[in-house]
């Protein structure tokens, strides 16, 4: 983007009194065929505001992380195909790209991954913070609160507008996350919480904690791991949606950011967002058996109240989503072993 008036283009917006108002127009470096119009000065300037309901016609920011074209069905992560990142990457190289901007060498992803293992534990108590919950307890509703919770435990000796700090709580969050997801598990299941183990990969390592008892060894199947880490991946990002608008909403008064993580992932529970998982599992529930597929068609054709059909990709992607193409795979490959 230019800085200088030579440099850019302009758009003229004609109000209802006849004032004119010069706007900006920037172009990305990818999708040139879209305009975006620089109107941060509209209201000083014409006493005038914008409404557009859901930020859909909407950029808060510039980014270079990812790229995504719905019409062509392409996402990209730091201009990869993340289809291409899942066939030659694992998911702690891709953390690094779209933490750092670049695929990391050898001695750099070894660097990363040890930073990992170094940060997979957390506090003991958060062993007595878990048993406050019922066993029913959504899990989404305890990571709400165990994320947030860090807070408490990070929070004195870092300075946000360094990046240094910035990136230890990057770090912090990649390597816990799995960590408390066991925890809630195990507690949801009555069983005693495993520890994390360095030496294995991150999608080894998350299943282990899982699965894991202190009366039988468990061993991880490498086609579940691997499924797992290309799941990750997929699920890295996804430019502006609605868990990165609040977590950014919520870093904007510089509060907290675990605090903020812990805002996104309420923003992600929801069916309209990263809940349309858990809907999935309902209706397939609700169907209950291959007979009753016909009929279920049926009801989502004639718009019947209250029946939708989910796991079809994301709303975004017009032709198709790229990130289906490579799940499917790992799923076929998945339930080649049940």
């Amino acid at each position: 983007m230019g800085d200088t008036d030579e440099s850019c283009e302009f758009a003229t917006l004609a109000l209802p009194d006849g004032q004119e108002h010069k706007i900006r127009v920037y172009r990305g470096t990818l999708g040139k065929d879209i305009n975006f119009l620089d109107i941060r000065d509209l209201y000083a300037k014409t006493n005038s505001f914008t409404y557009d309901p859901g930020f859909t016609c909407t950029a808060s920011c510039t980014s270079g992380i990812t790229y995504v074209d719905g019409p062509k069905g392409q996402c990209l992560y730091r201009g990869y195909p993340v289809a291409e990142l899942c066939a030659k990457c694992d998911f702690m190289e891709v953390a690094h790209l779209l933490l750092h901007g670049e695929l990391p060498d050898k001695k750099d992803k070894r660097r990363f991954i040890e930073q990992i293992e170094s940060e997979y534990m957390v506090h003991e108590r958060f062993k007595d913070f878990f048993k406050v919950f019922r066993m029913n307890a959504h899990p989404m509703a305890i990571m709400v609160a165990a994320t947030g919770s860090l807070s408490a435990y990070y929070h004195d000796n870092l300075d946000w507008s360094k990046p240094d700090d910035r990136e230890i709580c990057a770090v912090r969050l990649i390597a816990k996350m799995p960590t408390l997801a066991a925890m809630a598990y195990k507690g949801h299941i009555g069983e005693p919480v495993v520890y994390p183990r360095a030496g294995m990969t991150y999608a080894e390592n998350f299943l282990h904690m899982m699965h894991a008892t202190p009366t039988k060894a468990y061993k991880v199947n490498p086609i579940h791991a691997r499924a797992i880490d290309k799941f990750l991946i997929l699920h890295a990002d996804h430019e502006q949606n609605a868990s990165t608008s609040t977590v950014r909403i919520a870093g904007s008064s510089q509060a907290n950011p675990f605090a903020c993580i812990a805002a996104g992932i309420a923003s992600l529970w929801g069916p309209a967002h990263g809940g349309a998982n858990e809907a999935v599992i309902k209706m397939l529930n609700e169907i209950g058996s291959v007979e009753n597929i016909p009929k279920f068609i049926d009801d989502v054709k004639n718009k019947r109240s209250g029946i939708r059909l989910m796991g079809f990709g994301h709303r975004v992607y017009k032709n198709y989503d790229p990130r289906a193409q490579y799940m499917r795979i790992l799923c076929n490959q998945i339930f080649e072993q049940l």
